[in-house]
Formats: C-alpha cells, structure tokens, sequence
C-alpha cells in the first residue's frame, strides 16, 4: 500500500523546487495533492505531470504575503476534498544576503510575509480542521539559515529561525490532539530560490562574512532529495517524532 494512499495534502511553492518534488511524490504515494504557487505556469506543468501518471491534483496561484489567498487556499482544500491531512509549508524567499546594516523595511517585511507570517495563517486554519478530525500532519521547510547564522541575510536568517520556533511550540502544545509538526532544515538544494537574489546586492562584507563558507558545502542537494525527507514526515514512518528539525544537507551542518 502507498504510503499517503487517501491522504490529503495541501503543499505550497509546488511550482517548482523542492515543492515540485514533494508534490510529485506525494501523490505517487496515493495523495490528493492541492498545490499552489505564485507562478501560474508552473502550476500548469506540475498539474499535467501528476495527471499522465494518474495522480490526482488540484491547483491554485497563491500569494503566501496576502491573508486573504492564504484563507482562500485552506478553504478551496476543504472545499475540493472535504478535508486535509498534510499541510507542506514549502513557499519562501531569499533576501539578497543583506546583513542588518543594509537590510531595509520593504525587504524584511516581504521576507517574514512570505517566510513566517503565511505559514502561521496556514498553520492556524489547518490546526482547526485537524483537531476536529484528531488528526494531522504540518510540515514546515525551514533552512540551515533557520540553526545557523551565516547561510544568508538577517531577514532570511530571522524568519527560518522564527519557522522553527513555530514548529516546536506547534509540536509541542497539540502533541495530545494527535498532531505533529515538523521542519525539514535543507542545506543547498537545486531550486528556483536563487530566482528571488539580487546579486547586485551582495557587498564585500557578505562576500567575506558568508561566501567564504560556502566552499564548505559537500553537495548541493536534488529537490527529489528533500521530498523523500518530507515524505517520511508525512507518513506514519515518522509517528513518534513531532517538533523536532529534520537537517537533510549532505553533511554541511556537520562541521
């Protein structure tokens, strides 16, 4: 039997990355996937590529930064399938590597919408569904920017660390109500992130300060990779573990 046969799992930033992979797997794994992107395009690949495998999917274009897409995102989930069971908070923007002393207000502010504050809204209306069922799984992808201070800027940094602040008191205080939450922490991985970097932007100081650390990365990592990570999640091969941060890099924490 599949391991998420039935399943229904809402997963955002599916368009592309780590998202694509995980939604492509879900629902090989016997999933009804809802996914949701900014990217109306992409959205129609990942939808074509689910269907000519007999996967079923549902799609929808979602700004992660605007309350309103992300209530309207929960409700087309229980509007389409009557529930959910898995919630992927996969969407996420980078911030040019900008440190405190350059960051400016437009760019902290769009990096924790879309990082920290529409993956709570998620969280919030998905935990509301799951405790009226007494169950559920939330899945929040998170970074080595969110254990470690010198992955990228302040804002990216700041609202990886807040994502995994969510993820433990979330853990933690529904662990009776038969919900989980979890984060992955990827290292480098072949996603579409870079598209949201400004290299331009990048000063002398985060060429020292952070690029110097960069050599240190074994590998950058295949989406497919963290997918096969956020299954396990997922599926009850992981019932015992909640609020715990999943490190899927290849060894680079490690050092």
């Amino acid at each position: 039997m599949r391991k998420l046969e039935n399943k229904v799992s809402l997963i955002t930033g599916a368009g592309a990355g780590m998202g694509k992979a995980i939604a492509l797997l879900f629902a090989a794994e016997g999933s009804k996937v809802v996914a949701t992107d900014i990217v109306p395009s992409r959205l129609d690949e990942l939808k074509n590529e689910i269907q000519s495998t007999g996967g079923e999917v549902t799609t929808l274009v979602t700004d992660m930064a605007k309350e309103e897409d992300v209530e309207a995102m929960i409700k087309a989930v229980i509007d389409t399938y009557g529930t959910l069971d898995i919630l992927v908070n996969n969407a996420g923007i980078m911030d040019h590597f900008q440190p405190v002393g350059e960051v400016d207000n437009a760019m902290w502010e769009k990096v924790m919408a879309i990082n920290v504050t529409g993956p709570m809204q998620a969280m919030r209306s998905a935990v509301k569904v799951f405790l009226g069922k007494g169950s559920g799984v939330i899945i929040n992808v998170s970074s080595l920017g969110g254990i470690n201070g010198a992955r990228a800027g302040v804002a990216y940094t700041a609202s990886k660390h807040a994502l995994i602040g969510l993820t433990k008191n979330t853990g933690y205080m529904y662990s009776k109500s038969g919900i989980r939450c979890n984060a992955i922490a990827p290292g480098a991985v072949k996603t579409s992130i870079g598209e949201t970097i400004d290299n331009t932007k990048i000063t002398p100081l985060v060429q020292e300060r952070i690029m110097s650390g960069m050599v240190l990365n074994p590998r950058t990592g295949e989406p497919e990779e963290i997918a096969r990570a956020a299954l396990f999640l997922a599926s009850d091969d992981s019932s015992f573990i909640n609020g715990e941060v999943l490190v899927v890099d290849g060894g680079w924490n490690a050092y």
